[in-house]
């Protein structure tokens, strides 16, 4: 038995599939579900090149409307797991477990979701890792965590360092009875971190997330940062965004070195078409899979350098672009509606 902690594992690790909640008619997504599920065959259609891909559906009801609508665009069956738990909404990043290894086994962390500090509704989403585990998808205990903490709001770089945004992390509106110290030595010890940094500056019009770092600034190896940029003085979001990046020139690892840093161009202003509020595009909300990285674009005029980019920092990954410009409209992006789970997770 190994004698080493539970550390949490970075995205690029390994992969049995990801996890994604199904949209439904109760969720959020009802006036646009039509666009939306088309995103979701896209997801599909890409993961299962690699991995698979595990469904969370409402009942049976919507497993067998969501297997149709698979079967009729081509995807592989065989590479599709599907699960049944009710869902308040498709979020699975912010819902799903985290997975912490000690090198020989695995654990999955089931912290609460509370819908971004109460904004929304999410009993049955922080149900949903106990109701798979209770029907033996993993192979591993799936721990119930009394501290609130979404997936979106950490970053590792799989060498001791956990990045977080002092806005999310700090909000009182998760841990109130926790200060900055507590919460750190928490996620030191739960998700075996040398060292915890709380960014002060990031944010994106538009998101409920409460800056959650997977919109700004993301890990792609243990020595490089992809972060979003902001190159337009006449933007809201330059000052912030420039400031960011002026922290994150400063962060060291913990053997005290600098990060590599790639900056991703900024995407057009995009808007609301009902009411014309500005929504979250960021093309940071990309994800990790076994070779690949599914990168979300916005029918920008930056998406293609978006992609040389991406492809510049992951050079042994096939880039695949995703059009997630209905995503935004709920305010979240790619990275946010999928959560891995790595090899070992999932029974054969």
């Amino acid at each position: 038995m190994s004698n080493k902690p539970y550390t949490l594992l970075p995205e690029w690790s390994a992969q049995d599939a990801v996890m994604l909640t199904w949209p439904h008619t109760q969720s959020d997504w009802v006036d646009i579900l039509d666009e939306v599920e088309a995103i979701y065959v896209a997801l599909c259609h890409a993961i299962t090149r690699f991995e698979k891909v595990l469904i969370v559906t409402q009942d049976a009801t919507h497993q067998s409307h969501v297997s149709q609508v698979l079967n009729q665009a081509n995807v592989a069956a065989s590479k599709i797991i599907f699960t049944q738990a009710k869902s308040n909404d498709t979020w699975a990043r912010d819902h799903g477990p985290l997975t912490v290894s000690d090198g020989e086994t695995l654990r999955l962390l089931d912290f609460q979701f509370t819908g971004w500090g109460g904004k929304f509704a999410a009993d049955y989403d922080n149900q949903i890792n106990q109701a798979l585990a209770s029907q033996n998808c993993f192979t591993c205990d799936c721990e119930t965590q009394d501290f609130i903490l979404e997936g979106g709001g950490i970053e590792t770089d799989g060498a001791g360092t956990l990045l977080t945004t002092s806005h999310c992390l700090l909000n009182p509106n998760r841990n109130s009875a926790y200060d900055r110290a507590q919460i750190e030595t928490l996620l030191k010890t739960k998700l075996g971190m040398q060292q915890v940094i709380f960014l002060e500056h990031g944010y994106l019009a538009g998101d409920d997330t409460d800056s959650h770092i997977d919109t700004l600034a993301r890990f792609v190896d243990k020595n490089t940062i992809v972060y979003q940029q902001c190159d337009d003085p006449n933007d809201e979001h330059f000052a912030e965004l420039n400031n960011m990046f002026e922290e994150l020139r400063e962060l060291r690892n913990i053997h005290d070195e600098p990060y590599k840093l790639i900056a991703l161009p900024w995407p057009a202003a995009k808007y609301d078409p009902d009411d014309a509020h500005r929504l979250p595009a960021t093309y940071a909300n990309f994800l990790m899979i076994n070779q690949a990285v599914l990168l979300p674009v916005y029918q920008d005029n930056n998406d293609s350098r978006a992609i040389e980019i991406m492809q510049q920092a992951c050079p042994d990954h096939e880039i695949i672009a995703i059009d997630c410009s209905c995503i935004i409209r709920q305010h979240g992006s790619l990275h946010c509606l999928t959560m891995q789970l790595p090899n070992g997770v999932l029974q054969d």
